[in-house]
């Protein structure tokens, strides 16, 4: 019994993690950057902590390996779409990051009803696409709140993002588009 009970610590610090998008939605709203900058660092933490005991103990669920990365993208886009509200982010890379998200659930789902079930794995480059749009959520929120940091760095965290975000997303089509012709051969 203590063994399942264990076993949901990491789905309930994700569930905490889906509760502080709402405080965190307010803070931008009220344009309060310094206390939305802490609540999206425990967030952050929390998404660590979790994965770090998930990992560490075997402690993954069907139900956490869902929710977690859902958490994060939530978490990322509230982010972002508030500060695009604030006119503090571009809305043309809000709607990239939005358009990227979509199309790749949209894939994932037309892949599953043509195909049936398949463990998707993020690459390295969408991995590394979600850092630089962390980075960039992380550096516009210390530059409204704490200590303003340089425009060309944050121009040039934005055009990486950009970047990262296109090719990553192009990578996800040509990649799946690609197992999809396979398996239809086969």
């Amino acid at each position: 019994m203590a063994a399942v009970i264990l076993k949901q610590i990491p789905n309930l610090i994700t569930v905490i993690r889906v509760l502080l998008i709402a405080p965190l939605i307010y803070l931008l709203e009220q344009q309060s950057y310094y206390q939305a900058l802490w609540i999206f660092f425990i967030a952050g933490i929390s998404d660590g902590i979790d994965g770090f005991l998930a990992k560490r103990f075997n402690w993954k669920t069907r139900f956490g390996a869902i929710l977690d990365p859902l958490a994060d993208k939530l978490l990322l886009v509230s982010t972002m779409l508030l500060l695009s509200l604030n006119n503090e982010m571009s809305w043309w890379l809000f709607g990239l990051v939005t358009a990227r998200d979509l199309i790749i659930v949209a894939g994932a789902v037309f892949y599953h009803r043509a195909l049936g079930p398949y463990d998707m794995q993020p690459s390295r480059l969408s991995k590394s696409n979600t850092f630089f749009q962390i980075l960039f959520v992380v550096s516009l929120l210390i530059s409204l709140g704490f200590y303003v940091l340089p425009n060309w760095y944050l121009l040039t965290v934005e055009v990486i993002v950009y970047v990262s975000t296109i090719s990553s997303g192009l990578h996800y089509i040509i990649l799946w588009g690609g197992r999809y012709r396979r398996n239809r051969m086969h």
